[in-house]
């Protein structure tokens, strides 16, 4: 199963102390804006989302579709096959993308220590 561009997305209290400091860290800002209350940082092939008031907590996020540079890739494993994967696999499903949609769509699901993992297709 391939699930595309890692990252890690962080609930954050405060966007600009957040900001600060992964720039402090090396990161620059890569997408989002503080306007839009979340900013996507990058350093090398690593990538943090600093989210403010989206989600209540930090979770892993994979993107179908995409590399670690946000560039599409020509060919990718679909959300809705990964979600049927998983479905096969006894895995629940805490949010579903419609699977008679295309394009853009997201699945959640959970590990077993409880942590959000999103695999959110922007294409």
């Amino acid at each position: 199963m391939s699930l595309g561009a890692f990252s890690i997305s962080l609930s954050v209290k405060n966007l600009d102390a957040s900001r600060a400091f992964y720039e402090t860290l090396g990161f620059t800002v890569f997408g989002g804006s503080m306007e839009m209350n979340y900013l996507i940082m990058k350093n090398g092939d690593a990538l943090v989302g600093l989210f403010h008031g989206m989600f209540e907590k930090n979770m892993l996020t994979f993107n179908p579709g995409w590399d670690q540079n946000a560039q599409n890739l020509n060919s990718f494993e679909d959300v809705r096959e990964i979600q049927k994967r998983i479905k096969e696999a006894g895995i629940p499903l805490a949010q579903e993308a419609n699977e008679s949609s295309v394009g853009p769509a997201s699945l959640l699901i959970f590990d077993p220590d409880g942590n959000p993992i999103l695999i959110d297709q922007h294409r």
